[in-house]
């Protein structure tokens, strides 16, 4: 951490990557309470796959919204209101009975978490800007927080699945300790940042500029179609599974497990790596990799190979989304409204697939439903590809 200067900028840094973390348990914890809430509450796939994407119309809605809040109350205060959200909403679905509290139950989890991944990359890429190995960090430390839910899960389910419930009291005080570490992060110098920033922008062209660059909308449609995958995935993996009869209940949930663990692997490797290698050689070479081991899990029916897909999945997609934004580090610092844009377009992308893959299960059954995604991954590899060919002339094929 040799490149942050002061004791406040560690502490920062410290306290966001630790509520990152929480972050992970909280909004991935979802995919895993999805299947207990259906049958708990007698849902229908269209139902479920409406509510999940209800959770990302709430991360749409705050990822704009903290963008833009913190110049009317300030980023800090800004993140508290969102972040109360969490724990909120897991005392809804504990104490809600009715389908419409499940629902805003879910967008609920949707506004905090928006909020937090805001809050998260903003802070810092404002750290280390353009450093993917910082925001290869930070979402190393949601990886942590996704796979460790799923373990506790299934351990908490496996002599009667009624436990679950149980796993909610848990988010609760889980949420209470995230606004804490909110709550206890130094913003003493954002008054000064940002009248320096007000400035910059002033000189550069005003907050909108950023519509002008063409890297804007290649990064943005990068990411708009990668969390098309991951939401449509992650979100129906282990409804997936079971339902399809490839894996137990309790293997199923371990998967996930599985699959986050390999995206913490990830995204250290990457971390390690993009100090080393061009940042879009990484990326392309994930994006291969994104593709190529979808298909594999998609075509395999025994446990061994879909052990193997899940593994080769988490991996290669690990570092696509903090690699991409890394690129965007100096729109980002140019010009103050260019992240909640890009993270509020991209966004949609997770509200999107959720519901897609709910309706085809409806018709055609979840296999054809998780089939879907296959579109989006392959044209957010050609996007890649162009990201690519876009950075390479900019730096005459130098290493940034």
């Amino acid at each position: 951490m040799g490149y942050l200067k002061s004791a406040d900028e560690k502490k920062r840094l410290y306290y966001t990557y630790l509520a990152f973390m929480l972050n992970g348990v909280l909004a991935l914890s979802l995919g895993s309470l999805l299947p207990f809430i259906r049958e708990s509450r007698g849902l229908n796939y269209a139902f479920a796959g409406m509510i999940v994407s209800l959770h990302s119309v709430g991360n749409l809605i705050s990822s704009f919204a903290a963008g833009a809040l913190p110049v009317l109350i300030g980023r800090k205060k800004s993140i508290l209101l969102f972040n109360a959200c969490f724990a909120l909403s897991y005392v809804l679905i504990l104490a809600g009975g009715s389908n419409l509290t499940l629902a805003l139950a879910f967008f609920m989890t949707g506004l905090a978490r928006g909020a937090s991944s805001n809050f998260g990359n903003f802070t810092v890429n404002d750290l280390a800007p353009g450093k993917a190995g910082f925001l290869n960090g930070l979402h190393a430390m949601f990886s942590i927080g996704a796979f460790s839910f799923p373990i506790f899960l299934t351990a908490l389910t496996r002599s009667n699945g009624e436990n679950w419930i149980y796993a909610c009291y848990f988010m609760v005080f889980a949420g209470i300790v995230s606004w804490i570490l909110y709550f206890l992060i130094p913003m003493e110098t954002e008054a000064a940042s940002g009248q320096e920033k007000q400035i910059e922008h002033k000189k550069e062209g005003g907050h909108f500029g950023f519509f002008r660059e063409p890297l804007f909308y290649i990064c943005t449609f990068t990411l708009f179609f990668y969390l098309c995958a991951e939401q449509g995935v992650i979100g129906w993996l282990i409804t997936y599974f079971v339902d399809t009869g490839l894996l137990s209940a309790s293997l199923s949930q371990l998967m996930a497990s599985v699959l986050w663990i390999m995206m913490l692997a990830g995204r250290l490797t990457t971390a390690w790596a993009s100090e080393r290698v061009k940042k879009e050689r990484l990326l392309l070479l994930m994006g291969a990799g994104f593709v190529c081991f979808f298909f594999w899990l998609l075509f395999s029916k025994t446990t061994i190979p879909i052990i193997i897909g899940i593994m080769g999945f988490g991996y290669s997609m690990a570092g696509i989304y903090p690699t991409t934004v890394s690129f965007c580090g100096r729109l980002i610092q140019k010009y103050s409204m260019a992240w909640s844009f890009i993270l509020t377009s991209a966004s949609l992308g997770s509200i999107l697939m959720p519901s897609i893959i709910g309706r085809i299960a409806q018709q055609a059954g979840i296999a054809y439903g998780m089939s879907s995604v296959v579109v989006v991954v392959l044209i957010d590899l050609a996007l890649i590809i162009a990201l690519n060919i876009y950075i390479g002339k900019q730096t005459g094929g130098k290493r940034e």
